[in-house]
């Protein structure tokens, strides 16, 4: 019951965060020079047939009147039609959104699999030339660019050795770049955030009393330090993993993947408003169940945290 009620009350406050970006990202496209109706008709169409347009599209109307609206149709599911494609946006994010999730996948395992034993063994191997090596590489993959990261393993591993296409969607091979490229930065920061949180673990006092009982080093850091020292890495995760599913705009652009972060790119440069206001919503929705999520696992991980 205290979940049940936990988790609604974490609904609840979400419902304010919602409204309010989507205020701010209505407010920010309607400052924005130019006119979608434009944009979307082109400058060579007769003026009496943009002014239809605006007011059969509600454009005319009061900024206010048009925010309401978008929020009464929102809390339905309807995000409105997307001005330039002329299609449904949930039915869009809904297809952009398989393409996102397999980028995902990829890239999360590549990030926990490098991380969280680079994050151990820098603990490990405190001040050694193994820690050294670990963070100053994990480091590079925190400070790089994506974009930049992205170029150089196209120019490598597609243009000069031929190993990988260079971009596209059609196989698995087409997925190992970007994967690399997005696990690596999320690699980078869940070893480093491992290796600070297990060596402060390790200073504790039943990690003391572990070791004084004659327990090997391994088992002392796998089966005590280790498991306490996971709540703020598996929050990390969980956030990671929801930034990954609302799109990698970057990294979805180079590549020339058809998911959410290219959607929104396409909506920002077209000024597709109704598209870009659904794309950031379906973000925002997947942040908050992300950061849900990590709080719900913290019980799982230390019985001792209770959800109230």
């Amino acid at each position: 019951m205290n979940t049940f009620k936990f988790i609604v009350k974490r609904i609840l406050i979400a419902i304010p965060v919602l409204i309010g970006v989507m205020l701010i990202i209505f407010l920010m496209l309607n400052v924005v020079p130019g006119d979608p109706v434009t944009l979307m008709m082109k400058e060579h169409i007769k003026p009496e047939l943009i002014e239809r347009m605006r007011v059969e599209m509600g454009l005319n109307d009061p900024v206010m009147v048009r925010f309401f609206n978008y929020i009464k149709n929102a809390a339905r599911g309807d995000f409105g039609m997307s001005y330039k494609l002329n299609r449904n946006v949930t039915d869009l994010i809904l297809n952009a959104f398989p393409h996102t999730v397999k980028l995902t996948i990829f890239a999360a395992l590549i990030a926990w699999i490098i991380g969280i034993p680079a994050g151990i063994i820098s603990a490990v191997k405190q001040n050694s030339l193994v820690d050294r090596f670990l963070m100053s590489f994990s480091l590079i993959g925190v400070s790089m660019p994506v974009f930049w990261a992205a170029l150089m393993l196209q120019y490598f591993l597609a243009f000069k050795w031929k190993l990988l296409p260079v971009s596209g969607y059609a196989t698995l091979k087409h997925m190992i770049m970007p994967a690399i490229v997005l696990g690596w930065s999320s690699a980078g920061t869940i070893a480093r955030l491992t290796r600070s949180s297990l060596l402060e673990i390790m200073k504790d006092d039943f990690v003391r009393t572990a070791r004084a009982k004659g327990l090997k080093e391994r088992a002392v850091v796998v089966g005590h330090a280790l498991k306490n020292a996971m709540l703020p890495v598996v929050t990390m995760m969980a956030i990671q993993v929801a930034s990954l599913l609302s799109g990698a705009v970057i990294t979805e652009s180079v590549f020339g993947i058809p998911g959410i972060g290219r959607l929104a790119v396409n909506a920002i440069q077209t000024r597709d408003m109704p598209l870009l206001q659904g794309t950031v919503v379906f973000t925002t929705v997947l942040i908050i169940s992300g950061n849900l999520i990590a709080d719900l696992l913290y019980s799982v991980i230390d019985p001792r945290i209770r959800v109230e």
